[in-house]
């Protein structure tokens, strides 16, 4: 971490330390627990007596308070105690005791920080000068948290805040938070009728509505065919499997917590599958394999299903039922730099086709392993930092950008991760690369070499889109719902302006069909404004508006998204741009 982001991560927290110091201040009876630095922000969690709603309504009054608090602070005091008497500082407040007794098993130093009149249990982290620094803040939202994330447990009020060196940057991050709310997928999903969630259907369980499943049809096309142009073999597998089957691969016990219970049928335990690697290596089982075969790239639009808990969901981003663009590659140890490679120049083609840029809307993390969590990764110290080498040779000659981040790799190996930031900055992992040393071994995974030896492989996990519903979530946000031409729902918008030229409009469409664009007539009895400033609001790519004189002269007056008009075209002439457009997937 460098020193301005440790300066800023400390301004964070100190506001954290103020907030909770002015809701302690107008509603005593509270009960607080923690409040971290987040990215680009702070957040406090409460328990409010019974009665007390916080909601938004109150952030003047809380941030009156915390003005008028900090005129009084200065530096943080730091100040030991024993665990006996640090509970005596909660009396009551069983989140501090939880905590004090964890932290003292652990052999932690108890330690309080105390500016003005609050003191509060913490490891520390703040700033000097506080009445200076401290001013330009805002509070934004109000959430339910459950305590230490635990659906098990109570849920408490969190509010979240961001604070900022100076009123310029408070500004500009507002500014992009507004800016946010009006492309957050979400919002957008349901104005244009993409997807949608029923509460009798499942919490995390998106429902594709017409136009929605157009768009995701249109990405599953492209990059089936695009994998299968790179020599990808694409395969389709089942949507659950003996629970046998994740045993023997390892994931059952890694990620029992995020598996979905097992279903009893028969005297037998099935899973609904939450991945596809063991299902890929049972398909390159069905007979022996030689060298020529390798490397073996086996691909799968495949349906998954991992438990989230219900306070981690949030739109298309994060759900419980998702479809991946998933493959692994079976490759001799040998091949797999050139493998990873050809990985990244598809995730880099993808990123391109969509107008993202490396450093600017993505970057790649090297995720690592610890060699001394045997619980959470496979102990062979060698293998990893063979693979971790690899990984890092791969980045270094591309000469990529990239950031190294520890305890963050797979049981099995590690992983290049390709990291975007969403709508309100928030990153997520959208596409993965994995050097695996595991499963070959679990799955007794060979081929014969040019020697006719028996040996084993080593096997690439890989993602090129990612999930179809994170990735859908991205370009909802990235486009702000203006999908080029390409993946537009709907691509025409054919505008009769009365009656009369209904046929006309037919006869059109018929054209445009035939060359498979997607195509709606706004044949409403309404007038031609309306119907125009429909489709706007649809914000469908091209509008042909037809009247007496454009049936007459069998022409069509073309109005382009964004612009008033684009002129007056044949429909020859038009057909044959707007395909052009779809088949170079044209960016708007």
């Amino acid at each position: 971490m460098n020193q301005d982001q440790h300066s800023l991560d400390n301004l964070r927290h100190s506001a954290a330390h103020l907030l909770a110091a002015a809701v302690m201040d107008i509603w005593p009876e509270a009960k607080r627990t923690i409040g971290p630095a987040i990215e680009n922000g702070f957040y406090f969690d409460f328990e409010f007596p019974e009665g007390a709603k916080v909601s938004d309504a109150d952030f003047p009054q809380i941030e009156a308070k915390m003005k008028e608090i900090v005129k009084g602070w200065k530096s943080f005091e730091r100040r030991e105690l024993s665990a006996e008497d640090a509970k005596k500082e909660f009396a009551g407040n069983e989140y501090k005791a939880e905590l004090i007794e964890e932290f003292s098993k652990a052999g932690e130093t108890l330690t309080f920080y105390k500016s003005g009149e609050y003191e509060d249990l913490c490891r520390g982290g703040h700033i000097d000068q506080a009445n200076n620094k401290l001013k330009h803040f805002k509070l934004l939202s109000v959430a339910g948290a459950y305590w230490r994330g635990d659906e098990k447990n109570k849920m408490l009020t969190r509010i979240y805040g961001t604070v900022w060196p100076t009123a310029t940057e408070l500004e500009a991050h507002l500014q992009q938070l507004e800016d946010a709310k009006k492309n957050d997928h979400r919002k957008l999903g349901a104005e244009l009728g993409l997807f949608t969630f029923s509460d009798l259907v499942g919490k995390g369980l998106p429902l594709w509505l017409p136009k929605g499943a157009t768009v995701r049809r249109e990405l599953e096309r492209f990059v089936v065919d695009e994998e299968i142009k790179r020599g990808y073999l694409h395969v389709n597998t089942p949507d659950l499997a003996l629970l046998d089957l994740y045993k023997t691969s390892g994931h059952y016990p890694y990620y029992k917590d995020t598996m979905y219970a097992p279903i009893k049928i028969d005297d037998e335990e099935f899973m609904l599958r939450p991945m596809t690697c063991p299902h890929h290596f049972e398909i390159y089982k069905a007979q022996p394999r030689s060298y020529k075969e390798l490397p073996m790239r086996l691909a799968e639009l495949a349906k998954l299903y991992r438990y989230e808990k219900s306070g981690e969901l949030s739109g298309l981003m994060r759900v419980r039922s998702f479809c991946l663009a998933d493959a692994h590659i079976v490759a001799m140890p040998e091949q797999a730099k050139s493998e990873i490679n050809g990985v990244l120049d598809l995730i880099d083609y993808v990123a391109q086709i969509w107008g993202l840029k490396a450093g600017e809307n993505y970057r790649y993390r090297l995720s690592l392993g610890s060699r001394t969590d045997d619980k959470k990764y496979f102990k062979d110290d060698a293998a990893w930092d063979h693979a971790e080498g690899v990984l890092r040779e791969v980045l270094n000659e591309r000469q990529a950008s990239f950031y190294e981040a520890a305890d963050e790799a797979a049981f099995y190996g590690p992983k290049i991760d390709v990291q975007m930031k969403n709508a309100h900055g928030k990153e997520e992992t959208a596409f993965t690369v994995q050097y695996d040393f595991v499963m070959p071994k679990r799955f007794k995974l060979k081929y014969i070499a040019a020697d006719g030896s028996e040996q084993e492989p080593i096997v690439i996990h890989r993602s090129s889109i990612g999930a179809i519903e994170r990735t859908m979530a991205f370009l909802i946000e990235k486009f702000g719902g203006n999908f080029p031409l390409w993946l537009a729902p709907v691509q025409v918008a054919i505008v009769p302006i009365s009656e009369d030229q209904h046929e006309y409009a037919e006869k059109v469409a018929v054209q445009l069909r035939a060359v498979k664009l997607r195509v709606e007539i706004m044949s409403d009895a309404e007038s031609m404004q309306n119907k125009i400033r429909k489709a706007e609001g649809e914000k469908v790519p091209y509008i042909l508006v037809m009247g007496r004189k454009e049936v007459a002269a069998e022409t069509v007056s073309v109005r382009r998204r964004g612009a008033k008009n684009d002129g007056v075209w044949t429909i020859e002439n038009f057909v044959a741009k707007a395909a052009k457009e779809v088949e170079s997937k044209a960016r708007w």
